[in-house]
């Protein structure tokens, strides 16, 4: 939280005015030259009428740039005023980077991450957020972290914070469903719903449109920020935790499916997907062991991937549901706590109890023993 008020503090001075003009020499009449006329402030340019994520973030990310962050955000429709700004993004038909336009609705437009960046793997339709994230992204996590645009950390952030906040807004934005078929449950909270909430309502007797805007501006960008800081504070540091307990695993246990970590805080799920890859491991990590903040010890499969409930090793069925003693009598391990019914996570009050906890889950695995996960 203190690294994300960080951020947000370097975000709030970056799109500060650059300051007021010095003080006169006095009441009578300025002596010396005239003072040139100050340039007038540039514009963004997007359309009026309902609002979206996606402008609404695309404007936040572009006045967070330096030739930016003094920007009026136009909202209007008429070609006139929009041929005027700097910069329009979510409408006007028209992409073309050169003249910094950045629109999407066009049916010639079928731009991806992936299409632009062929070094990058998503494929998902860009709205005009990833528009704006695609080409000025790193300029902007470079601005507020103050790192190298090609550095390590920028170029991990900057994929981070696409693939788990920019592509959703992109996808929503532009009709893509997550999964295929109907969902089991309507999930209506999205960063993308509270904005469309905020929309003044059909009946409002005094709409004021503009205000409902600047709100919106304030939650993306306030919630953008809180997920820079997280990345930067927390997930990134936590990757060189998981690639040591990666190349130490083998001194857990000799097989080399269980992975230790010193915490239980530690966001170790993605990095061990991408160090499996990168490494090459010969067999993919199972079980994970961690200290909770209670002193006792956890234990946890590995999910199948990402974005899944779904566990590479559940610990065995007739332990699941147990708690302490009943538990110890099923397993023969001394000082069990529990077993989720799901059979994704357990526990114990020892180290070495959780070890053997995964020990045993391992061995009925490889003798043919009930998981059914």
């Amino acid at each position: 939280m203190r690294r994300a008020m960080r951020i947000a503090a370097r975000a709030g001075r970056l799109m500060a005015a650059a300051g007021s003009p010095g003080a006169g020499t006095g009441t009578g009449t300025a002596i010396g030259p005239k003072r040139p006329r100050p340039e007038p402030a540039p514009r963004i340019g997007t359309h009026d009428g309902t609002f979206h994520c996606d402008e609404v973030l695309a404007c936040y990310l572009l006045r967070l740039l330096p030739q930016y962050r003094d920007a009026e955000v136009l909202r209007t429709r008429d070609p006139q005023l929009l041929a005027q700004c700097d910069v329009v993004v979510d409408v006007g038909g028209e992409y073309d980077p050169k003249r910094h336009r950045y629109d999407h609705h066009q049916r010639s437009f079928s731009e991806s991450m992936r299409s632009l960046r062929p070094d990058k793997p998503w494929t998902t339709k860009l709205s005009s957020a990833g528009l704006v994230y695609c080409h000025f992204g790193s300029q902007i996590l470079a601005g507020l972290l103050g790192q190298p645009e090609d550095g390590p950390v920028v170029t991990a952030l900057y994929d981070k914070l696409y693939e788990n906040f920019v592509e959703e807004i992109d996808a929503i934005d532009n009709g893509i469903a997550q999964a295929e078929g109907e969902p089991r449950y309507a999930v209506t909270t999205t960063l993308s719903a509270r904005v469309a909430h905020l929309n003044p309502r059909w009946n409002d007797p005094r709409p004021d449109p503009e205000a409902a805007f600047k709100r919106a501006t304030e939650l993306v960008g306030s919630e953008f920020l809180e997920r820079l800081g997280y990345y930067h504070g927390a997930w990134l540091p936590a990757r060189a935790l998981v690639e040591e307990a990666v190349r130490k695993r083998f001194q857990v246990d000799a097989s080399g499916a269980v992975l230790e970590l010193p915490g239980g805080g530690c966001p170790w799920k993605e990095h061990v997907f991408q160090l499996e890859q990168e490494l090459a491991l010969p067999a993919p990590i199972q079980l994970v062991l961690y200290p909770d903040g209670a002193g006792q010890w956890r234990l946890q499969s590995v999910p199948t991937g990402p974005h899944t409930f779904q566990s590479r090793l559940p610990l065995p069925e007739p332990w699941r549901g147990l708690r302490d003693e009943p538990l110890s009598l099923v397993t023969g391990v001394p000082a069990c706590v529990f077993v989720h019914a799901s059979g994704f996570t357990g526990g114990n009050r020892t180290r070495e109890g959780a070890l053997e906890m995964a020990r045993r889950t391992l061995a009925l695995r490889d003798g043919g023993g009930a998981q059914n996960g």
